[in-house]
């Protein structure tokens, strides 16, 4: 059940990987809703997690999603209205929001200790899917340097959720 779960993970976040990469090279109005997205993803798996979890360590870590994914993207509304930018939806943001309609679907028929693994798991997943976008597309193609900036922040912060989530999930065996 579990590697089901990890492969249809990582075939659901590897849609959106390969869309973007087969993409045309994305504008900043682009990159700014496909970050965005993504945040909003975290947010709702996020909060699932906090409904649904009896885990103590799982109820912090997903709280800590919802804290952090708000938090930048709070930043990037801000940002995006000070430079008067109109965030683009665009294939790829629409991937990732089926590909995580789809997950939020699945991991919602879970319960207990199996709900705990498959959520943690495809944090792993999904962080390292974002964040290898952001470091191998967003924010080599963004050209604004203040959009730049806050994906270089975001970037940071998510390799922490990742590393915060392999260590959780090797404690979830």
């Amino acid at each position: 059940m579990i590697r089901n779960t990890l492969i249809g993970a990582a075939l659901a976040l590897a849609i959106p990987a390969v869309a973007l990469a087969q993409a045309a090279k994305p504008n900043d109005a682009q990159i700014a809703h496909i970050a965005y997205t993504a945040g909003v993803i975290d947010v709702a798996a996020g909060k699932q997690a906090i409904a649904k979890s009896h885990n103590k360590a799982v109820l912090d870590f997903a709280n800590e999603m919802v804290r952090d994914h708000t938090a930048v993207n709070n930043q990037a509304l801000a940002l995006v209205k000070k430079l008067g930018v109109t965030p683009e939806d665009n294939a790829t943001s629409k991937s990732l929001a089926a590909a995580a309609a789809a997950k939020l679907k699945e991991l919602g028929k879970l319960n207990g200790k199996a709900f705990d693994k498959a959520y943690v798991n495809n944090e792993v997943a999904y962080h390292k899917t974002v964040n290898g976008a952001l470091s191998g597309t967003l924010i080599p193609d963004a050209q604004n340097a203040e959009l730049k900036g806050l994906l270089q922040t975001g970037l940071k912060l998510f390799t922490e959720h990742q590393h915060h989530a392999e260590m959780l999930a090797a404690t979830l065996k």
